[in-house]
């Protein structure tokens, strides 16, 4: 029966190399489950920011429920990476997502704009009350879902709570599925997003008790978008006022060097002064290490 998208793609034939995300399909978590889930929920609000986990929820939400019951919406916000953004409308269009972009304004909460341990908790709270007007299009009582899995819930993200605090619900948690899980299942589905890279918000950029400000996120987004443009497509540039630390996973590194007069030129015309690559590589979530000195400096 028809759900009102194309159907779910078939599986391409497994990968079963040591290390592969399809070398242990027997033991994923049942894909009915998280189906089962959603069912449970009846109308949702998938939080959708075109990233591989809330792509993956959107999609396999709007094939369980039909696309009349679900509704894709896109916090659009100076947080959010142009590129991210135009993935978001690609994704819909390819897979007849009913998507709506609402718009945030994170940046005029003082509390999130200085930039403590607690920004997240802000972002989200942000978020919930920006889909709460539009909610209505998927249906009566629409629940909100965010694309949390399993291993979000071991990293400092407050913004969970902020969300769950406010009804939203995490199906993916609620069915077992960790990141890895996710990808495995995107690929077994066919679906572009399975080996998409991380994209935090660009706030995830800035150190913790550094102001994000609208100035700051431009060029934390252009110069991003300058490194994309060469090949780079795991990346990020933390943000040190004048100065630019760029991170690339550790194998890649050779190749900024390679690159340096290209990747100066692109970091320097976002407004940084200083480029610097750090030799550690690419850490999701590094700046998080900074909350305990943060927090043992102000006790």
């Amino acid at each position: 029966m028809s759900t009102g998208v194309t159907d779910l793609a078939p599986a391409p034939p497994a990968d079963t190399r040591p290390g592969s995300p399809l070398s242990d399909l027997d033991v994923l978590p049942d894909l009915d489950v998280l189906r089962d889930a959603l069912r449970s929920l009846g109308n949702v609000v998938v939080a959708f920011s075109g990233g591989a986990d809330s792509a993956f929820l959107a999609r396999v939400a709007t094939d369980t429920l039909g696309a009349d019951r679900v509704l894709c919406a896109t916090a659009v916000s100076p947080s959010l990476a142009p590129e991210e953004l135009g993935d978001c409308r690609a994704l819909a269009a390819e897979w007849d997502l009913r998507h709506v972009e609402v718009a945030t304004d994170e940046l005029a909460d003082t509390a999130y704009s200085i930039n403590d341990g607690s920004r997240c908790y802000h972002c989200k709270s942000s978020l919930m009350a920006a889909l709460g007007p539009v909610s209505g299009l998927a249906g009566p009582g629409a629940t909100v879902v965010l694309g949390v899995n399993l291993d979000d819930l071991s990293d400092h993200r407050p913004g969970q709570a902020a969300a769950a605090e406010r009804g939203a619900v995490f199906p993916l948690v609620t069915a077992g599925f960790t990141k890895a899980d996710v990808r495995a299942w995107s690929r077994q589905l066919g679906l572009r997003t399975w080996d998409k890279p991380a994209a935090a918000c660009l706030a995830s950029r800035v150190p913790y008790g550094t102001p994000v400000t609208f100035t700051t996120l431009d060029a934390v987004a252009r110069a991003e978008s300058g490194l994309r443009a060469l090949g780079f497509r795991q990346l990020r540039v933390r943000h040190y006022d004048d100065t630019a630390r760029i991170e690339v996973p550790a194998d890649e590194l050779a190749l900024v060097v390679d690159a340096r007069e290209a990747v100066c030129a692109a970091v320097h015309a976002a407004g940084y002064r200083y480029v610097t690559l750090d030799l550690d590589g690419f850490r999701s979530g590094n700046l998080n290490d900074s909350l305990t000195t943060i927090t043992e400096a102000t006790q």
